[in-house]
Formats: structure tokens, C-alpha cells, sequence
């Protein structure tokens, strides 16, 4: 079966009374209610697995021919999938949505009350989870077999709420009603060992005796591609105790006792990143780290065995793909699997180790990068502790051997100090034991060769790669803004869905005057959807006919949602001084989530929310700004908020921001960019065209030159009158009258520690804003500039990206581009 021919299901859905039948009996034997009584909760249910049968001979058909064409596999690791809703999506990729509809209506129910109904999985924080899941959108699209493996979070990251602005944590329990896509596994269970001690037995080979055992319960979910052609898996793993109850404990009335440790065991499947400012955080977060990895490495290899007797082929069969470090004890779990467990010899198990395994770097921050100490390491991870020393030591003979001049400490696995502490370098261990480390931007993979990776670079020259991130265009254009989808596929067919380079065939029409004012009321139809919403949510009434100005991502001192409300507030200053002008309407859009142990960026937070209280309530001010914080960002927000958005905000540090992923789908919804030269703006730069983005700031070779002379944000400030009235205002209560210090700490750090350079680019930034106004104003040429962004963002598609991946890194065949659009004519 090729990728691009549909697979027809036993179960077949030819007719909406198919459907219908099919809902009804869901709902009666499945979900246990009568019709009669159901509530739009059971509804939803009886319709994820009413669609869910559709793939389940199809996800079979797909994993038989994997086994009977003996294909190369590839196991995607990752700590998120932020896979949102999955109803739409699979019904669309099914082709099933008009014969869903019409049975729902036949049955008195609404379809998009019932899609709403659908518990957003809470399984990521960001753009990592949400670019793992679109690779998982794509990697079915492409009929490639692959496995994607995590954690089944029973909390997720945390439900965001605001508490008189500030940002307050909560459990999300997204699994309360249970998830109907996935199927439990109850025969497939791994054994991870903790803690405890190595010894060594009496043939010389070493054993590991762990103190403690935690059993890793497996759960798939199946991901269709387009049309329902090819279904793969993802696989994520729950955390269970090997022993649920201590009795004697419990018989002793000794009850919290002897559910200690199955509380222990549970808790590293509870919830999301933990707070890892405590030796109790980061402990829970490596024993996240290797549960899943473990687990992970632990069914590969089984279901490996089961077709191939011979471990030295497994890089023929295999590959695995780390998302970033968090799974970077792949390296020496994969080694301890094979040498201990399978008895192969040390450098054979490094040596197809670094084949199989392939590692991606999203971020050259040195937190993120995650340093390990020795202490906390070795007493959970004793034999990996081993392990690595081990490869470090085979890794400074190679460094050795290069006959260059490089500092050997900077290039350890092991850091033992230079004034950082002792630790592993959990970036490094991913590096040296993988045989690709690429980039996600072209961007961002040079810089990992001059900065953090360069003296690594010296020793593997070639290592490093550029893949530019990319997205899924069936969920973030085709299910997420269907006027837009509607009027694409009216206009030029529906080839771009399978293949989104097509979609340049929309270019000329960028002149077209009757095109542009349908592309303008299709937009419009998204403004006033979210606008509603907004007022519903957050009691703020909204004009449709205001630039909707969105930065909605993860809150971070980088990605300077600092320097937007900071240009609001000038903003706010400049209207008051002259209210009687022809301002331009303006609605700024703020939406993410800080991490809880992270103050600075929770502060931010509150000032958006102090200076969104003060604009909104003036009458001086009326339409011409607001200022809108939605909680609890999600995927299923920014399915909202995307296809309403004028302009993108992509306004991080340069340097900072690795690639970036809403700034691709913003774009291909028909939002001009706003942003530095940085990650993927670059690249989306130069597709788009320099006249139809607005670009400001400073670069990163600019940046790393005032890091290297020393910048003094304090004589910038001084300099420029409107930055000082704006940090004054801050500073002095203007805008938290009732406690006039609050914001001293955003003060300070602007003033003395501007690490992040928002006051040098805050000029810059207000210039930019100005001609962004202008450009507004003249509808038909603003209509003509988003018409042309969403024609020309074609190639940051998830389905090339990973092209690029099975090429480059993984050496999978994948079929071409054309064989999609053949398919849609």
C-alpha cells in the first residue's frame, strides 16, 4: 500500500447512518448509557471511539507491513507530546467530518459542542511537545514506522488561573474522565532499577544491585497521517509500584506507611517538569528522565529481538531520536542494556550505541542543557555513572587524538569544577554518544558550532546538522481555521494539506482585489470568534476591527514578553498625551504559562495584568488599546487564538531562540511577524520576503560583541527619554499603586543586569511598532502582505522537516512530495 492510498477499515464508515449507528452503539455498550440520558461528556466519548475503530485495522495493516517489509524503525524519545485534541484531526484526516456532522445532527447533538468536550491532553509545556507531536502527524503522513515514546502524565504541567493578576497552579487533571484514544497494556510491563550499588561478579563483569524497582505500564495511543493511510504509535508509560500495599505495615495500622512506597513510585508519572529548585525536585526529575528512557530502550530492544537475532544489526533497523536532553541517558542505558543484559563487549555497545542514536538540541541555554551533580547521579544511577566516566575517557582519547588545541576540561563529559561544580554534562553525553546532533534552524545549528558545541565541533567536525523545525499544516491550517482552509481549497484545490509547498499556488492571487477582501472576511470571521471568547473568559469587550498583536508562548525572560508590555505602556503614555490623534486600534494578546519556581518571569505576569487593569479601565484610551492575558495557554487556545492574529510577536534575544514553531503557524494563518533576527525568523525572512516582515534589533553577532565589551543598559536609559518614563512608571507604582515596589525587582534586573537586552532594543522596537501602524491602516495592502506570508511559508512544513530527518539522520526512504498531490487531484 503506498503512502498516499487510503486504507479501508473493516468497520467501514460509508454514510452518516453508518456513523450514526456506529455513535449509538459506542454509546450504549461501550460507554454504558442510554441515549435518552447521556450527557455531552458521554457523547464525546462514544465519538472518539466510534473514530477510534476507524484506525485500528489500519494502525494493524501498518505495523504488519513494517514486520513483512523488515523496514527500518525509528523511535522518537521525548519528556512531551503535546498532542492537544485529537478528535478533530483524526476525523478530518479520516475523511469522516461530513458524515460525522450529519450524523451528530440527525441525533440532536451540536458537533462543535461535542469537539469541545474533548479533554486537551496535558502531556507539554511548549513549542518541544508540540514539535514532537507534529512529528508524529507527519512521520504517519510519510508512512515511515516510528514510535513515539514518553510519559503518561496524569497531571500535566499544571492548570494556569490568575489570582488578582498574579499566576496561581493547579492540578490539571486531564485524565479525570479517562482518555478514550488509548489502549492499556497490561502484558507489557519493564522493570526500572534505582539507586543501590554495582558489584562486581565472579567472571569480572560487572552487576548492578538496585535498592528499588519500579515497574513502567505501558499505554498506546495511534496517530493517523493524512487519509488515514498509515497509523503509528505513540507509546507512553505510567509509572506502577512492584508492590502496591506493605501488609504487614498496613496490619499493624501502620496505613501511610505501608503506602509509602507505591506513592513513591506513582509519583514520577504524576506531573510534568517538577519544580527542581530543591534536591527533591531534581531527584524526581532524573528519575523521570530515566523511567521513560529505560522503558523506552527496554521494548525497543524487545520488539527488535523478536525479528532480528543479531544486536550488531540494530543500527540497520533502528533509530532513535533523542528530543533534546532530557532523554540523554539513552546513551549509557542503551550501553548497560547491551553489555549487561545482552553480554556484549564494551566497545562494540558504544560503537552501535553512537550509530543508532541521534540527538537534537533545542536550546544553547546552559539550564537547559542539564547538568547532573556526581552526587545525585551516581546514588540513582550507580552503573551509569560508571558508564559514563567510561566514555568520557574514550572521548578525551579521540579529543587527544585530534591534534588540536583544545582545553580537554571544557570538553568532558565529566566537569570536575572550573568553578561550576562537579556534574555530568547531560548536552555533551547526548552529543558525543549520538552520530547526528543537528540544529533546528539554520540559525541555531551554526551557533551550535561557535558556541556551546564548538570545541565538540573541533573533535567531530560534521556531527552537527541543521533541520529546520517545521509544523503540521492538517491541524494548524486545515482543522484549526476552516474559513481560511475553505477559501484555500475553493481557490487551489487541496494539494497543500499532504503536501504544503502547494500552497505557493496562492501567490498570485495576492493582487487580486475580490481574493483579498475573502481572505480579509475569513480572518475577520476568526477575530470576532476569539473576540467573543475573550469577553466570555475575561468580562473584556473587544473590537474585531483592531489589530489583534499576539505573543503567546511559554513565559521566559528571552522571549521578552518584558519588552512588549513595556512598549504597551509607552504606547498607553503616547495615546493619553494625545488622545484627539487617529491612533490605530491596537488589541495585545499575551498567553503562557511561567514555570512555578521561576519568579521573575511570574513578576512579568503581574505586570501585564497591573498595566492590562490600568489601559482598560481609562475612558481616555476607549478601543484604541487593550490588553488581553488569557490563562492557561494550551493547544487548544492557541487553535483559537492563531487563525484571529494579525501581527506575530518573535521578539526573543537574538541568539537565544533556537528555532521556534508559532511563529511558522501565525505566518501560515496570514499574521505579518513582528520579530529579531532570530531561530527560524531568518529563514522565514528570506521566504517571505524583507518588505513583508518587520524585522528590528539587534543580531546575535551583536549581541555576543556588547557581551564580550560589557553593555551598560544604565547609559541607555538614560539616553532615551520614553524608555526612562516607562521603567520610572514601573518602578514608581503607576501602575501597582496600592504597593508602589512590586515591580522594583524588573527594575533592577533592567537596569543593572539587562542580560537579556530589552532596553537596547527597545528603540528599535517602538520604531517598528509605529510602521507597523501605518502598514495597517491600508487594509488592502496588509491584506496583500498576509495573503503573501501565508503563500510563501510552504516549506516549514513538519512533513519536510522530517524528509530532511530520514535523509540526513535516519536513513529512511520516504515517498515524494508528489505522490500527495496526485492523491488530492
Amino acid at each position: 500500500m503506498d503512502a498516499a492510498s487510503p486504507a479501508k477499515p473493516m468497520r467501514h464508515i460509508a454514510s452518516a447512518e453508518d456513523m450514526r449507528r456506529l455513535i449509538v452503539d459506542k454509546l450504549i455498550y461501550s460507554v454504558g448509557k442510554d441515549p435518552q440520558n447521556a450527557v455531552r461528556q458521554d457523547w464525546s466519548a462514544a465519538l472518539i471511539l466510534a473514530v477510534r475503530d476507524q484506525l485500528v485495522d489500519r494502525w494493524m495493516q501498518s505495523t504488519r507491513k513494517a514486520y513483512r517489509e523488515d523496514q527500518k524503525r525509528v523511535y522518537y524519545l521525548s519528556m512531551e507530546f503535546l498532542i492537544g485534541r485529537l478528535l478533530k484531526d483524526t476525523i478530518l484526516n479520516l475523511g469522516l467530518e461530513k458524515h460525522v456532522r450529519e450524523a451528530l445532527a440527525s441525533l440532536g447533538r451540536d458537533y462543535e459542542q461535542i469537539l469541545r468536550s474533548e479533554p486537551d491532553a496535558a502531556l507539554g509545556n511548549g513549542g518541544l511537545g508540540r514539535l514532537a507531536a507534529c512529528f508524529l502527524d507527519s512521520m504517519s503522513t510519510l508512512a515511515i514506522p516510528a514510535h513515539g515514546y514518553g510519559i503518561r502524565y496524569e497531571n500535566g504541567l499544571f492548570r494556569q488561573s490568575l489570582a488578582d493578576g498574579w499566576q496561581t497552579e493547579e492540578p490539571e487533571d486531564w485524565l479525570v474522565t479517562g482518555h478514550n484514544w488509548e489502549f492499556e497494556r497490561p502484558e507489557v510491563i519493564y522493570h526500572i532499577p534505582f539507586g543501590g550499588q554495582v558489584v562486581e561478579r565472579h567472571d569480572g563483569r560487572r552487576h548492578w544491585q538496585a535498592a528499588e524497582v519500579i515497574l513502567a505500564a505501558a499505554y498506546d495511543t495511534p496517530i493517523a497521517g493524512w487519509r488515514g493511510s498509515h497509523v503509528n504509535t505513540l507509546r507512553l508509560w505510567a509509572a506502577r509500584p512492584a508492590t502496591r500495599i506493605d501488609l504487614a505495615s498496613f496490619n499493624r495500622g501502620e496505613y501511610l506507611t505501608a503506602m509509602e512506597s507505591a506513592v513513591r513510585a506513582e509519583t514520577i508519572s504524576r506531573v510534568l517538569y517538577p519544580d527542581d529548585t530543591t534536591d527533591e525536585g531534581k531527584n524526581l526529575r532524573l528519575r523521570q528522565e530515566f523511567f521513560f528512557t529505560s522503558a523506552s530502550l527496554q521494548d525497543l530492544l524487545r520488539r527488535f529481538l523478536s525479528d532480528h537475532p543479531d544486536l550488531r544489526q540494530l543500527p540497520d533497523k533502528v533509530a532513535i531520536q533523542l528530543n533534546d536532553t532530557h532523554p540523554a541517558v539513552a546513551v549509557v542505558e542503551l550501553m548497560r542494556l547491551l553489555v549487561d543484559e545482552h553480554g556484549m563487549g564494551m566497545d562494540e555497545a558504544y560503537d552501535i550505541t553512537r550509530r543508532t542514536l541521534s540527538y537534537t538540541n533545542h536550546t544553547l541555554m546552559p539550564e537547559a542543557l542539564e547538568r547532573w551533580s556526581l552526587t545525585l547521579f551516581g546514588a540513582v544511577l550507580p552503573r551509569h555513572l560508571e558508564l559514563v566516566r567510561w566514555i568520557d575517557e574514550q572521548h578525551l582519547r579521540t579529543a587527544a587524538a585530534a591534534q588540536r588545541s583544545l582545553d580537554l576540561e571544557r570538553l568532558r563529559i565529566v566537569d570536575h569544577g572550573n568553578g561550576n561544580g562537579h556534574g555530568v554534562r547531560m548536552g555533551h553525553l547526548a552529543f558525543v554518544g549520538s552520530h547526528r546532533a543537528n540544529g533546528v534552524s539554520a540559525l541555531h545549528a551554526d551557533l551550535m558550532r561557535r558556541t556551546v558545541f564548538h570545541d565538540l565541533d573541533q573533535v567531530y567536525p560534521g556531527r552537527i546538522i541543521g533541520v529546520t523545525n517545521g509544523v503540521t499544516p492538517r491541524r494548524w491550517l486545515h482543522s484549526c481555521n476552516k474559513p481560511l482552509s475553505d477559501l484555500l481549497e475553493e481557490t487551489i484545490g487541496e494539494a497543500w494539506i499532504g503536501d504544503l509547498e502547494a500552497i505557493k499556488a496562492l501567490e498570485p492571487f495576492a493582487d487580486d482585489a475580490a481574493f483579498g477582501e475573502r481572505f480579509h472576511a475569513a480572518k475577520r470571521i476568526s477575530k470576532e470568534r476569539l473576540a467573543a471568547e475573550i469577553e466570555e473568559r475575561l468580562g473584556l469587550k473587544v473590537s474585531p476591527d483592531a489589530m489583534f498583536d499576539v505573543q503567546i508562548k511559554r513565559m521566559h525572560e528571552y522571549k521578552r514578553q518584558l519588552l512588549n508590555i513595556m512598549e504597551a505602556v509607552a504606547h498607553y503614555f503616547a495615546i493619553r498625551a494625545e488622545p484627539d490623534r487617529d491612533w490605530t486600534p491596537r488589541l495585545k494578546i499575551f498567553a503562557g504559562k511561567a514555570a512555578p519556581g521561576y519568579q521573575m518571569a511570574k513578576l512579568i505576569i503581574k505586570l501585564i495584568n497591573d498595566v492590562a487593569r490600568a489601559v482598560n479601565s481609562d475612558p481616555v484610551i476607549g478601543d484604541r488599546l487593550k490588553i488581553a492575558f488569557i490563562p492557561n495557554y494550551n493547544v487548544s487556545l492557541a487553535e483559537r487564538i492563531i487563525p484571529a492574529a494579525d501581527l506575530s510577536e518573535q521578539i526573543s534575544t537574538a541568539g537565544m531562540e533556537a528555532s521556534g514553531t508559532g511563529n511558522m503557524k501565525l505566518a501560515l494563518n496570514g499574521a505579518i511577524t513582528i520579530g529579531t533576527l532570530d531561530g527560524a525568523n531568518v529563514e522565514i525572512s528570506e521566504r517571505v520576503g524583507a518588505q513583508n516582515i518587520h524585522i528590528f534589533g539587534l543580531t546575535a553577532e551583536e549581541i555576543a560583541a556588547h557581551r564580550l565589551a560589557g553593555f551598560d543598559s544604565r547609559a541607555v536609559i538614560e539616553a532615551d527619554p520614553i524608555l526612562k518614563s516607562v521603567i520610572d512608571a514601573i518602578g514608581s507604582g503607576v501602575f501597582s499603586p496600592e504597593e508602589p515596589g512590586r515591580f522594583r525587582a524588573i527594575v533592577d534586573r533592567l537596569t543593572y543586569d539587562d542580560f537579556f537586552f530589552v532596553t537596547a532594543d527597545f528603540a528599535a522596537y517602538l520604531d517598528a511598532q509605529r510602521q507597523v501602524d501605518e502598514g495597517f491602516n491600508d487594509r488592502r495592502e496588509w491584506t496583500r502582505r498576509a495573503i503573501l506570508n501565508t503563500a510563501r511559508v510552504g516549506w516549514f512544513s513538519a512533513d519536510r522537516a522530517i524528509r530532511d530527518y530520514a535523509r540526513e539522520i535516519w536513513g529512511v526512504d520516504t515517498p515524494p512530495p508528489s505522490a500527495f498531490a496526485e492523491a488530492a487531484e
